[in-house]
């Protein structure tokens, strides 16, 4: 299978990019499912309906969150009925949405979607580790599944460097979001699981994590409250990672970033 997943969107420039180049990512790279992590979205700060209306629409199947999935107000009715708009797993019980799910291909492979989030520096959920034990319990790779994903949203690269290899040999991929800053250590861990520290962002990197660096620098240096933060508006970038995996193992065989626009490097793929 080849999958193609995109870190954090973050406003109007990270949107526009992905709804343009996705369509034609899907044909030029033969892609079989595409999943993005959609918590910035809009403006910043969550995801609406319309948005993941949107991307749908452009060829995005699966849509990803983290610790601002719940900032736009309508989202909570939203999320509890589309089962492609996922939510931490780890949250308490009773959180409305969803935490995983199995979807089907065109070619009728099946691909398991999981996202957790991490606890150092961030809130405080459920165990992220027994979390994802009980989801790989339920969905085997190479039997009950052909591509197992997991988004591993938080901040310390230590963390999600133990839940890849925690991992290793039981998912497809397991790939970091929540930095916005892409990290250089994409690589086939020892178990034949795809790996990423950090997927980075799709926004306009001219900016401070996808935000406006006239609002972000004067917070940081004097430490004073100011403007709300507003996501940056210029040329975008999209960045994300390429996987290719055995059918017949679900294990990746290749793996590569992805980087379309014009603040990063372009990537050859």
């Amino acid at each position: 299978m080849k999958v193609l997943f995109c870190g954090d969107i973050v406003g109007r420039s990270g949107r526009d990019i992905v709804i343009r180049e996705v369509p034609a990512l899907r044909v030029r790279l033969g892609l079989d499912f595409v999943v993005v992590n959609g918590e910035n979205a809009a403006a910043g700060f969550g995801i609406t309906g319309r948005i993941c209306e949107d991307l749908h629409a452009a060829g995005v199947d699966v849509i990803t969150g983290g610790n601002h999935s719940w900032d736009q107000k309508d989202i909570q009715a939203y999320i509890a009925q589309d089962k492609r708009l996922l939510r931490p797993v780890n949250y308490p019980p009773g959180t409305p949405g969803f935490g995983s799910g199995m979807y089907e291909t065109a070619a009728r492979k099946r691909v398991v979607v999981i996202n957790v989030m991490t606890r150092l520096f961030m809130d405080p959920l459920d165990d992220p580790f027994q979390a994802l034990e009980a989801q790989l319990k339920l969905h085997r790779l190479g039997a009950t599944a052909d591509f197992i994903l997991i988004d591993v949203h938080g901040e310390a690269t230590s963390e999600k460097q133990v839940i890849g290899y925690a991992c290793d040999g039981r998912a497809s991929l397991v790939v970091g979001t929540h930095t916005h800053v892409p990290t250089a250590d994409a690589r086939i861990l020892p178990g034949g699981t795809a790996y990423q520290t950090d997927a980075g962002m799709c926004g306009d990197y001219d900016s401070i994590i996808g935000m406006k660096k006239e609002i972000a620098m004067p917070r940081m240096i004097r430490k004073l409250p100011g403007e709300r933060l507003a996501p940056a508006e210029g040329a975008a970038t999209l960045c994300g990672i390429f996987v290719e995996t055995d059918d017949r193992t679900g294990l990746a065989v290749a793996v590569k970033p992805l980087r379309l626009g014009a603040n990063l490097e372009v990537s050859d793929l």
